[in-house]
């Protein structure tokens, strides 16, 4: 790979696609942030929310194995420009064309498929791009800020979704984010070289021929168990305003100036500084001894605050933060593994699996969570209703340091 003349420095580099994917996800929690009002308004049941919330990432699990995959072969730059545009046509026909259960249902789907275009085909682009700007030089703390800016992008998109329709409606919380994924693609646009690197190692089997990544134990390891993580980290995304609003509607001392789309764009917050400090304590204790102890605490956080409708708010709220930095604190270093782990000249198809098998949980957390509620009270309108939907989402994600385990045991020397 020859090295490419370029004007701009790995860390503006860096910066620059982090603020696109953050400027780019403006819509991707309105749905989400505004849950309440939706469930009134449609007159939703709680699993009926769950699927709303779960259906975008189905969208994203089925495009992902193509989309990402095809960034081996082709420009991971053209893929993310048109997925970007994607995810602009659905948040526009989520403001104009949607009215109840089944049109919310297609458009969050076709947003999900914007997703899987534009989050990981970037971060394969970034990727390409450092090797030639900087031959991969501290790719791992590359990877742990971009995909903590995950976490801002979905904590802004919280907290602008509460203010607009606070003072306007859901429509034109939708309808101006649409502009957003256009503002991300000029941004990129400025921002990358204009050529793309050479393709070095192209893979030589099928496009959705996975079976190098899925003979690879070390990958799979981090594959299931980003599974679990997604399961519990989307559940709580999904969930915790409406959870959030029935806390303070239950509990004493509910009195506070901030509405409960701003904590939990708060709380999302939390993620970009415990995903960075997760990847640098994986530098110094081992990447799976890090990941094992932030999913063990992260399920027992998730119990406890399921169970604290009826403390004070404050309580709740001190409990949901603490939470919110456990739950996203092995994110950098489960992704970061599996891109250290990935077959030659297969990185795109390993992130395709990554991807794909991983927002599996995706789906499934936030749809389960909905389901536990109607299944366990009236409505979810109870604390142990709660309590037992934050305890599955717990059991579900101890099966990660269980998978990295049993997969560890058995690695093999390459």
């Amino acid at each position: 790979m020859t090295r490419e003349p370029t004007n701009i420095s790995p860390v503006q580099l860096i910066v620059a696609m982090c603020v696109a994917e953050i400027v780019g996800m403006l819509g991707v929690m309105s749905f989400p942030a505004l849950l309440p009002g939706f469930i009134t308004e449609w007159q939703l049941t709680n699993t009926e929310a769950g699927w709303i919330n779960g259906v975008y990432f189905l969208g994203y699990l089925t495009a992902v194995p193509v989309l990402v995959s095809l960034t081996d072969r082709v420009s991971p730059r053209n893929i993310y420009y048109l997925c970007l545009g994607l995810t602009a046509v659905s948040s526009a026909g989520f403001a104009f064309l949607t009215d109840g259960f089944w049109s919310a249902m297609l458009f969050r789907c076709v947003a999900g498929v914007g997703l899987a275009g534009s989050y990981m085909p970037g971060l394969k682009m970034l990727g390409d791009h450092l090797k030639v700007i900087a031959g991969g030089k501290d790719q791992s703390r590359a990877v742990a800020f971009y995909t903590s800016s995950f976490g801002i992008g979905s904590a802004i998109s919280y907290y602008y979704s509460g203010v607009v329709a606070e003072v306007l409606d859901w429509h034109w919380v939708f309808g101006l984010a649409t502009l957003a994924p256009l503002a991300a693609m000029l941004l990129s646009a400025i921002a990358l070289p204009s050529k793309d690197p050479e393709q070095t190692d192209p893979p030589d089997t099928h496009l959705l021929d996975f079976r190098p990544v899925l003979r690879c134990r070390a990958a799979m390891g981090y594959v299931l168990a980003y599974t679990a993580h997604n399961y519990e980290l989307f559940a709580f995304r999904s969930w915790i305003v409406a959870y959030l609003v029935f806390a303070a509607a239950t509990g004493p001392g509910t009195t506070t100036a901030w509405s409960a789309t701003a904590i939990a764009a708060f709380i999302n917050l939390l993620g970009m500084p415990a995903s960075i400090l997760g990847n640098e304590l994986s530098r110094r204790i081992g990447r799976h001894r890090t990941i094992t102890i932030i999913m063990l605490t992260s399920a027992v956080m998730g119990c406890i605050l399921g169970v604290s409708a009826e403390w004070p708010f404050w309580v709740v709220v001190s409990l949901a933060m603490i939470y919110g930095f456990t739950v996203t604190g092995d994110s950098a270093s489960i992704t970061a593994g599996v891109v250290g782990a990935a077959p030659g000249g297969y990185r795109g198809a390993t992130m395709a699996v990554h991807s794909s098998i991983g927002f599996m949980g995706g789906f499934a957390g936030p749809l389960m969570f909905g389901v536990v509620l109607d299944l366990t009270g009236p409505g979810g309108g109870t604390v142990a209703s709660w309590g037992w939907a934050f305890a599955f989402s717990g059991l579900m994600v101890i099966l990660g340091p269980l998978a990295l385990a049993l997969l560890r045991e058995k690695k093999t020397t390459n």
